[in-house]
């Protein structure tokens, strides 16, 4: 939900006027220059208030806040180019301004995934009774003292991350570029 908002918001933000625009780069950015413990009683103060009830809801929103990715490499002028070449707006955007915003969106994608997996402090402010992510489980088992399966958990998640790393640094388009 968060790549796709932030998304959104980078097309959006091509036809904004360059003072609009900053003011809104440096809002996007007030979740990333607060402290995790900051944020998290921050929304949990907000979720309180507002009255809303503590779960997997309050989880998702509390993560969509703090992992909307930011692209600032959209170029307007390939799409203006495509236009002109007689293109129609879809057709421009789906084969000019998407394969363009393709990396942008897949690393704030990745990004956010990691983010997310990775945040205890936020999810334990915002998080019900009963409800648990694999940050909080883990904290949870860890107090109680340390499981075999929280080895084997640890064993999948890294062996994961490195067939990724593997797959990525052997990709066909690296060494096209390294042969260049």
């Amino acid at each position: 939900i968060a790549t796709v908002i932030g998304t959104v918001a980078c097309i959006a933000m091509t036809g904004m006027k360059r003072r609009a625009k900053s003011i809104l780069m440096g809002i996007t950015n007030i979740p990333m220059l607060n402290a995790d413990i900051v944020t998290g009683i921050s929304l949990m103060l907000l979720y309180i208030s507002l009255g809303i009830k503590f779960g997997m809801g309050t989880i998702l929103l509390s993560h969509i806040t703090f992992n909307i990715p930011r692209m600032k490499q959209l170029n307007v002028s390939t799409y203006e180019a495509a236009l002109d070449l007689g293109s129609s707006p879809l057709h421009a955007f789906f084969r000019v301004v998407f394969p363009d915003l393709l990396p942008g969106i897949l690393s704030g994608f990745l990004m956010a995934f990691t983010m997310s997996l990775d945040d205890f402090i936020i999810t334990h402010f915002t998080k019900g009774v009963g409800v648990d992510t694999l940050s909080t489980k883990i904290y949870t088992e860890i107090k109680k003292g340390i499981k075999p399966e929280m080895y084997a958990l640890s064993s999948l998640i890294f062996v994961t991350v490195l067939t990724l790393l593997i797959l990525i640094n052997l990709s066909p388009a690296d060494k096209k570029k390294s042969e260049a």
